[in-house]
């Protein structure tokens, strides 16, 4: 595993996270970008071999001039789970997400999720699951949704937290086998596996996922790409009145996202930016 990061202006952040994130196939693996300090962001992407990492380097070369990638050949361990290990709770609304290790109570009127560090994403720390997590509570104004669908769930945080708000049945899916497995056992470890479950499919297109529609709720925190690509199956599947709450995108990809799903009849209604990261929470009008 090779890691590659650049510190810069954040116009040349976001512009090398936009080449990484949309070219097909990208090198990376996984891109993040995220404000380092007052006067500059950082860029950190994931590439499996060594060449991919050159490629990754070279492609940030040419598109932002002036940031300097660095690789980074890193030991063979599980990065995902030791940055994650330790950290403190994370509260958003009525939600706090944390480890074993910093759930140590329950906090009055406070709905406790269980997610361990591990190599699924989704612990609440990023700024796109906080925006999901933020946006759900939006929604919960006018009751908990009955059915949820969540594309791309990782380690299915968002699922569990529907699920302990109310909903009585979510399905989850993902791409990564490996979270596949995560998402499950969280849903185990938070005592809703009976009614949440996830499966290895990309996007929506798997034939039990279609049969289940209309979804009150759909997440779909993933990226700006697939988000506008998705748009017209997702579209299809929210009922009358349901919602779809979308992430994975930075702010200047709002209109883009959002017309994608305009076009197709839902409005916007709520909107949330955390560390450069934009959630759009948008609801088919009842009919």
């Amino acid at each position: 595993m090779y890691q590659i990061f650049a510190r810069g202006a954040r116009a040349s952040i976001q512009t090398a996270w936009d080449t990484l994130a949309w070219t097909d196939p990208s090198p990376a693996g996984a891109v993040d970008a995220k404000e380092d300090t007052r006067l500059s962001w950082r860029l950190d992407a994931y590439a499996e071999t060594e060449a991919d990492a050159q490629a990754c380097a070279d492609l940030i070369r040419e598109v932002a001039p002036d940031l300097n990638p660095v690789v980074e050949a890193l030991a063979d361990r599980d990065w995902v789970t030791l940055s994650l290990e330790g950290l403190p709770p994370v509260e958003a609304g009525r939600f706090i997400v944390a480890g074993s290790h910093a759930l140590t109570r329950t906090a009055p009127g406070k709905t406790d999720i269980l997610i361990e560090a591990g190599p699924a994403f989704g612990t609440g720390h990023h700024g796109t699951t906080l925006g999901c997590l933020l946006g759900f509570e939006h929604v919960l104004k006018s009751g908990p949704p009955k059915t949820v669908l969540d594309v791309g769930t990782g380690s299915g945080v968002l699922a569990i937290a529907a699920i302990k708000s109310g909903t009585q049945r979510a399905i989850g899916t993902e791409i990564d086998l490996q979270s596949v497995q995560v998402a499950n056992e969280n849903a185990r470890k938070n005592n809703v596996a009976n009614r949440f479950r996830t499966y290895h499919t990309r996007g929506a297109g798997n034939g039990l996922i279609r049969s289940a529609a209309p979804y009150d709720l759909i997440f779909a925190n993933i990226l700006a790409r697939p988000l506008i690509g998705l748009a017209p199956e997702l579209a299809k599947m929210i009922g009358s009145g349901g919602h779809v709450i979308l992430s994975g995108l930075l702010t200047h990809q709002e209109p883009l996202v959002r017309a994608a799903y305009t076009g197709r009849g839902l409005d916007l209604v709520k909107r949330i930016r955390k560390d450069g990261w934009s959630t759009l929470v948008l609801r088919r009008p009842a009919a």
